[in-house]
């Protein structure tokens, strides 16, 4: 194997086993701490320097691989501000010191080939246009992932961060082995953008699954055996679910049990939940409906496996419509 292809493999294993251990501990405790992050920025960061000098880059380049990491870590260790970096704090320093060097190899970079974007486009560029115009073109999965967050489209912030960890991990698809590439496409989606949509599909197969689990366990309740399943009432306080079942008032005065098709607008507070349960509890209820609040790293964790076999969605859809 030659030392790209090895760097690519191990790129392949390291997503594999960071995504994996990240998606536990978000499923367990839905949270994935920042020091995780940080750890696993470093061999991100040496494979693709590792890859930039097999390559044998311009020193530009190197600093522009450099700019995309600062902008990524601030998701983690936030930006130095004016004030900390006049009060002397070396970590602060050091840190703008690490972006003005991103800056300036992003700057050279555009001075130099500002007008070969198309030819990059089209495949007839020269090769340091293209590999700078690669690493420059991180920025856009990490922006988007970030503008995503900070509007909500994105709730949880360990899914913001895996997915900008990812696109210093795979900054561009030779980072990685395809095994059924789509020959002549070269104006694709970033790697950590398709790993995203990919993990929507594998979303979209939770329904069947929940199917056959409840069509198992006997239940038959056609609204709900496509998202939830039934759990013991006294597990619900400790478990990461939405509840279903509740009670409502019918017009003749009735109260009755109920089981909601969809979720709670808004998050209940663990008073309003003990209470519901409660009320539940003294009318004999001991099973609920519930469904799971999955995280998005649980989607994108299957969601590698057709990364690396197909590469991006767009290429099929593209090849699918004649483009």
């Amino acid at each position: 194997m030659e030392s790209a292809e090895i760097v690519s493999w191990t790129r392949l294993l390291v997503l594999l086993l960071a995504l994996g251990i990240a998606a536990i501990m978000d499923l367990k405790d839905r949270r994935v701490p920042n020091e995780f992050w940080i750890t696993w920025a470093k061999p991100a960061i040496f494979l693709w320097t590792l890859d930039l000098l097999i390559l044998g880059v311009e020193w530009y380049t190197i600093a522009t691989a450099a700019g995309m990491v600062a902008y990524a870590s601030t998701a983690v260790i936030g930006r130095p501000t004016i004030g900390d970096i006049l009060s002397g704090k070396s970590l602060d320093i050091l840190v703008s010191i690490w972006y003005l060097i991103g800056i300036i190899g992003v700057v050279q970079g555009l001075i130099l080939h500002s007008d070969e974007m198309l030819p990059v486009i089209s495949g007839n560029s020269h090769e340091s246009a293209e590999i700078w115009w690669k690493t420059f073109a991180v920025f856009i999965p990490i922006f988007l992932v970030d503008i995503a967050w900070r509007l909500r489209l994105i709730h949880g912030g360990a899914d913001c961060k895996a997915l900008m960890w990812v696109s210093i991990l795979v900054p561009y698809w030779a980072s990685i082995p395809i095994f059924y590439p789509q020959d002549g496409i070269v104006l694709s989606m970033p790697p950590a953008i398709a790993l995203l949509v990919w993990g929507g599909f594998a979303f979209l197969v939770m329904p069947f699954i929940m199917i056959v689990v409840n069509l198992k366990r006997g239940e038959f309740n056609l609204r709900l055996i496509w998202h939830a399943e039934k759990m013991d009432i006294t597990k619900v306080l400790n478990s990461h679910v939405w509840l279903l079942t509740t009670t409502a008032c019918m017009p003749d005065g009735e109260i009755r049990i109920v089981h909601r098709t969809r979720a709670p607008s808004q998050t209940p507070t663990v008073t309003q939940l003990e209470s519901e349960i409660k009320e539940l509890v003294d009318r004999g209820v001991e099973h609920v409906w519930i469904t799971r609040k999955y995280p998005l790293l649980v989607f994108l964790w299957p969601a590698i496996f057709p990364l690396f076999l197909f590469g991006g969605p767009m290429s099929y859809i593209l090849s699918t419509i004649g483009i």
